[in-house]
């Protein structure tokens, strides 16, 4: 878990895409499905999951792709409409789509202080990829409660009535 965040801001490859992240992340997940191996065409896909209302564009604009993901409810990404970058996902976990975002880890200028706290589906993890041995693993995916720090588990659950209530 990040302990001492600071505002952050990242964006596309072309730069068309600009963004600002103000709040620190729920947790940020190292996913090793299938779909996210075939959508980066990389091994994993790393997302930091952010509230929705922390992210905000900056520059230019994103357009939406619906596309599946292993629950069958598929995702919505959020690309460039220019370089096609993918900077983030909603998810429908439990009805908050639009409540947070999956930004990809990738996409921010400081990348590298958004370590993975959790690795999700690694029963589809490449065989090569050796994880450390301390780093918290789940074949499929994980009970909020049990991994989430109670502050964020909290935030979640408000996140989950506020959508509910949406309906």
């Amino acid at each position: 878990m990040i302990t001492n965040f600071t505002p952050c801001e990242g964006g596309c490859a072309c730069g068309y895409v600009r963004y600002t992240i103000s709040s620190p992340p729920f947790i940020i997940h190292c996913c090793h499905c299938r779909f996210c191996q075939r959508q980066t065409g990389s091994a994993f896909a790393l997302n930091a999951l952010f509230d929705a209302t922390s992210v905000n564009i900056i520059a230019g604009e994103v357009k939406e792709v619906m596309t599946p993901s292993p629950s069958g409810r598929g995702q919505v990404i959020a690309r460039c409409p220019r370089c096609e970058v993918a900077i983030w996902s909603n998810y429908f976990m439990g009805g908050i789509k639009n409540l947070i975002r999956f930004i990809r880890v990738g996409t921010l200028d400081e990348a590298a202080l958004f370590p993975p706290d959790v690795h999700i589906y690694t029963e589809s993890k490449q065989p090569w990829l050796q994880l450390a041995k301390n780093s918290p693993q789940y074949e499929k995916f994980y009970d909020f409660k049990a991994v989430w720090s109670k502050e964020n588990e909290a935030k979640r659950q408000s996140l989950l009535t506020k959508a509910i209530g949406d309906k």
